[in-house]
């Protein structure tokens, strides 16, 4: 849409309440939000004061088009945006990223003989579910308590429509007393599952007080069996609201929200407080937050999420939820909140008193578990294989060696004499770090002294650069080449280095000042990521010798020809690439190359016709 019809579109927009969806060239959702009248709300994304928010700079220049709808409420409105950010999910909408299914315990109070079981679907049919849990184990404590106290049944008959002919097992062994076969009164039944529905709503003592009784009643009844059952179930009971003791205020149920936030990353805790006692606490963690102030992050938060509770939890909702500060839609959440529970429930931001010291706790929850949570993501990606632990554990190092360097030394036959270092960085080459020398010595193939000259120029140019050593060098050869790699260390005042040999025959690893070497099993991990880097380092050093002793090689093969001076030899590698290439070419192609005529051709051609197979190699 042109930038016309999308500024008529904004002049004409109603002043209702209602939902609003940005969209771009193509169609895409890019934000969808709510408002009390949608032409100022839709209309501010496009004034001066936008240009202060991040995200409203980012968003409005994609904006091509505008779709609107009316709500007859502000709670419609609020209810509508939830449905939509959850179908499309916008992408500059905040984004709540922690969508675990944590299992509820559902009670079928629709039925006429309800039901209690774990689900992780939340259906609005009328039942009630108690949870989240995230601690799964009190969940299942608790269920626990109500199989041992109460005999709700576990059959999936649809009482009183479907009968069966006869009892189940569970009706013999005292676990059910058949309503299904009218030995059971709905009555009866029902205020059994009232006392369950009590129980998951955290009112243990009222429980446990009529558990008492009934025990002292069996008891006097001399029914010792019954009492002992009861017993075992109160002190499940008494061990389950140890377990909630963690806030005892006034006995008040109530939610408390906290809130944190580190960067675009973010986390909302709802503690779920009912009788003075934790029940639970529901995490959601946040993206895409940037540069958004906290009240606007509780409203789309804390809006979406009780917006999900209303849809399916209904009555369950507390008749207080306490927030960390004020934000935009409360006193709308608040309304909505009490249209669909059917009883007030209160939204409140307290200053001070306990109320206050609850919201606190809340929010260092939050701040706990998003600081854990970054430090886990931080610590999966950068955490070293477990070969490196192995490897400072053996050598006995100070430090995981993340960064391990390794030295071999190449020559053929005293000549071509060159050095290689390759760079593992946490187990995996960083071939940005790879070094290679030609050693400049003139001692033929005394690999002690042409260590000593690498591992020297390697610290002095890691001096010069101001960079760190690596964690750990190591030095492809036994006793004699760790000797001189230690000899230029010292030279170079770097004596605390951490610095091992790898002898080839036996694969033993020697370490400065260790008597004997270490043999690692040939299974060990540490040992095979040390032959990995020698065979690298290994790989790279001769690599590096064989392009030196081709180049030396073309240079002798041409050089010798008489006639054949260096712009000529540039120009005969340029058109053939190779001296093989040259000497498997006829006469009259080499004197096609410029500089060189016919009789000249055939002068190389008789020359190189001369030289064995490995020299024409380059």
């Amino acid at each position: 849409m042109s930038p016309d019809p999308l500024q008529r579109k904004l002049r004409h927009l109603p002043t209702g309440p209602g939902v609003y969806l940005m969209k771009d060239a193509d169609g895409e959702i890019l934000y969808v939000g709510k408002a009390k009248s949608l032409r100022s709300r839709v209309r501010s994304y496009f004034g001066a004061q936008a240009a202060d928010s991040l995200k409203t700079r980012h968003m409005v220049p994609r904006i091509a088009d505008v779709d609107t709808i009316v709500t007859d409420s502000e709670p419609e409105a609020l209810m509508l945006e939830n449905t939509l950010i959850k179908e499309h999910q916008p992408r500059f909408n905040v984004n709540l990223r922690d969508d675990k299914s944590y299992p509820y315990i559902k009670v079928t109070i629709q039925e006429p003989f309800p039901r209690v079981f774990v689900t992780r679907r939340l259906i609005p049919d009328g039942g009630r579910y108690f949870g989240p849990f995230t601690d799964v184990g009190r969940m299942r404590q608790a269920l626990d308590v109500i199989k041992k106290v109460y005999t709700v049944r576990s059959c999936r008959y649809r009482l009183p429509e479907e009968r069966p002919d006869r009892p189940c097992l569970d009706y013999h062994i005292g676990r059910c007393k058949a309503p299904c076969v009218d030995l059971q009164s709905e009555n009866e039944y029902r205020a059994m599952t009232d006392e369950v529905v009590e129980l998951l709503e955290g009112r243990t003592r009222r429980v446990a007080a009529r558990l008492r009784d009934r025990m002292q009643a069996a008891a006097a009844a001399l029914d010792f069996e019954e009492a002992g059952r009861i017993r075992d179930a109160l002190g499940k009971l008494d061990a389950l609201e140890s377990r909630q003791k963690v806030v005892d205020v006034r006995g008040d149920d109530r939610d408390v929200i906290g809130l944190a936030r580190d960067g675009a990353g973010g986390c909302l805790v709802v503690m779920r407080i009912r009788e003075g006692k934790l029940l639970g606490r529901e995490t959601v963690f946040l993206d895409g937050l940037e540069d958004q102030a906290d009240g606007e992050i509780l409203s789309a938060v804390a809006t979406r999420h009780y917006a999900v509770q209303v849809e399916k939890l209904g009555e369950n909702l507390p008749p207080e939820v306490l927030f960390p500060s004020e934000f935009e839609d409360r006193e709308t959440l608040e309304t909505l909140l009490r249209e669909r529970s059917g009883r007030a429930v209160r939204t409140h931001v307290p200053q001070r008193g306990e109320k206050a010291r609850l919201v606190e706790l809340a929010t260092r929850n939050a701040q706990h578990l998003l600081e854990e949570k970054v430090l886990m993501e931080r610590t999966a990606r950068t955490r070293a294989p477990d070969a490196l632990y192995e490897l400072q554990e053996e050598l006995e190092l100070q430090a995981v060696p993340r960064v391990i360097a390794c030295f071999d030394i190449s020559h053929t036959s005293g000549t071509e004499t060159v050095g290689s270092c390759v760079v593992f960085e946490d187990g995996k080459p960083n071939k940005a770090e790879y070094r290679k020398f030609r050693v400049r010595g003139d001692w033929g193939n005394d690999d002690y002294a042409s260590m000593h000259e690498v591992v020297t120029r390697y610290v002095r140019r890691r001096i010069e650069e101001e960079l760190p050593l690596p964690d750990l060098l190591v030095i492809d050869g036994g006793k004699g080449q760790l000797s001189a790699a230690r000899r230029a260390l010292e030279e170079q005042e770097y004596a605390q280095q951490a610095v091992v040999g790898l002898a080839k025959r036996e694969e033993e690893v020697f370490v400065p000042g260790r008597e004997g070497a270490i043999h690692l099993s040939r299974r060990s991990a540490a040992l095979q990521l040390l032959q990995r880097l020698r065979d690298e380092a290994h790989r790279f050093a001769v690599g590096y010798n064989r392009s030196l002793r081709s180049k030396r090689t073309v240079r002798s093969a041409l050089a010798d020809i008489p006639g054949v001076g260096p712009a000529r030899q540039r120009a005969l590698l340029r058109s053939f690439g190779s001296v093989r290439s040259i000497r498997a070419a006829e006469v009259d192609q080499i004197a096609a190359v410029q500089g060189i005529g016919p009789a000249l051709a055939r002068v190389i051609a008789e020359r190189l016709a001369t030289l064995d197979g490995d020299s024409s190699a380059a």
